[in-house]
């Protein structure tokens, strides 16, 4: 069993939604296949040759787990890359390094980064209303009291901000009622006006919602002010110049060869059943699907590790610079105000040193700051049977273990 630890190109999760299942989940009766390629010659010294897969190969022997890719990087180069179990259980195939998954909410930074970019720029402002770059925010009515008979609506103290929508203080819902059956039916232009119909459910920047409506707001604001589509944007400003080259809204024919098997928990909470993404209409590859900048994207644990070894490094990776650190910065710490317990940034889950974002199938990235250290960790789970949701932590720990010596 060798140690991967990749020459490629020059982290803490949350996915806490409404209607979304929770993302890890189980394995089969198949005897565990463990795959780790070694992509380079050396292991850091110190390390045995599997780690961070020994941590996680329990889980998939107890049917609790059908297969992971694991990746740990620091702010210079990738450290080591792992992967343990199954991609396709059914045809006993084994995780691939560079299988494709379905992140989820991972995309909300990603989308945070792409509107930072233009706050850099100078043409969006945080502290500013939405309405100044969406004029059908204008009139948004706060629902003060409502039952089956009647809602009473007021205007809220002051307009929903940027800043709001960023961090999960707006009030809007989670969703609109327009977005059904699935969340990637409509072009974002009239997803985002579907909000507008909709009182907000408390008062702005008094509470934290979880929001997609939030960060879809963010990607119709992209759209309008750089006059380009919020995923052409995403491609040519963020995709492409980060060499994240399996970052997509809609998988292509053979990017879909690569995609992990979903999975949830079977009869009775015991072993693992196939499930799809019930969140995305099929076939995935259909351009009638829209992009979602809350949480539509697919990727690979390679691109993710090139998009935190950006941000870890202060908007800036292999000579380019992407975002200002003061933009990093606000981004990757709590923006969610005094009164509000609960940490969020803009686009990121933050807790002092440590900040991160995980999707509803059960995917993760997490940033140490303080140690340097980027763990990846990608699943495709709608629910763990047994003690499967525990995965990630083991993980985790083998990674600190291994890698984490304080910068």
């Amino acid at each position: 069993m060798h140690k991967a630890c990749p020459n490629l190109p020059k982290l803490n999760g949350v996915e806490d939604t409404k209607n979304m299942k929770s993302p890890l989940s189980a394995a089969s009766n198949l005897p565990l296949l463990l795959l780790c390629f070694c992509l380079c010659d050396q292991v850091p010294a110190g390390l045995s040759a599997a780690d961070l897969a020994s941590a996680v190969r329990p889980f998939v022997d107890r049917h609790e787990l059908a297969g992971a890719v694991m990746l740990v990087a620091s702010r210079d180069k990738v450290l080591d890359v792992e992967t343990v179990g199954y991609a396709d259980l059914e045809h006993n195939k084994p995780m691939p390094p560079d299988a494709l998954f379905w992140i989820a909410s991972q995309s909300k930074p990603m989308t945070a980064t792409a509107l930072m970019m233009l706050v850099d720029e100078g043409t969006v402002n945080v502290a500013e209303p939405v309405e100044k770059y969406l004029p059908e925010f204008k009139g948004l009515m706060l629902a003060v009291e409502h039952d089956g008979q009647h809602v009473l609506l007021r205007k809220p103290a002051h307009p929903i901000t940027v800043r709001e929508i960023l961090s999960h203080t707006s009030g809007l819902p989670f969703k609109s009622p327009m977005e059904e059956p699935t969340l990637d039916q409509l072009r974002l232009r009239d997803t985002v006006r579907s909000y507008t119909v909709v009182p907000l459910e408390f008062e702005p920047g008094t509470r934290y919602q979880y929001s997609n409506a939030g960060l879809n707001t963010a990607g119709r604001i992209i759209e309008v002010v750089s006059g380009i589509p919020y995923e052409q944007f995403m491609e040519q400003r963020l995709f492409k110049p980060l060499s994240m080259k399996d970052t997509t809204f809609r998988p292509s024919r053979s990017q879909l060869k690569r995609l992990a098997k979903s999975y949830k928990p079977g009869p009775g909470n015991s072993g693992l059943e196939e499930t799809t993404v019930t969140q995305l209409q099929y076939p995935l590859n259909d351009r009638a699907r829209q992009p979602m900048p809350a949480g539509g994207l697919f990727s690979t644990a390679q691109d993710v590790g090139r998009f935190c070894r950006m941000i870890l490094n202060g908007g800036q990776l292999d000579g380019k610079r992407y975002l200002s650190q003061t933009a990093v910065e606000q981004m990757t710490q709590k923006q969610t105000g005094d009164a509000v317990k609960e940490g969020y940034g803009f686009g990121w889950s933050a807790n002092g040193k440590t900040f991160g974002h995980g999707g509803a199938y059960a995917t993760n990235m997490g940033i140490d700051a303080e140690r340097g250290l980027i763990t990846v960790w990608m699943v495709q789970h709608a629910g763990f049977p047994g003690n499967g949701g525990q995965a990630l932590d083991a993980f985790r720990q083998a990674a600190r273990e291994s890698f984490g010596k304080t910068e």
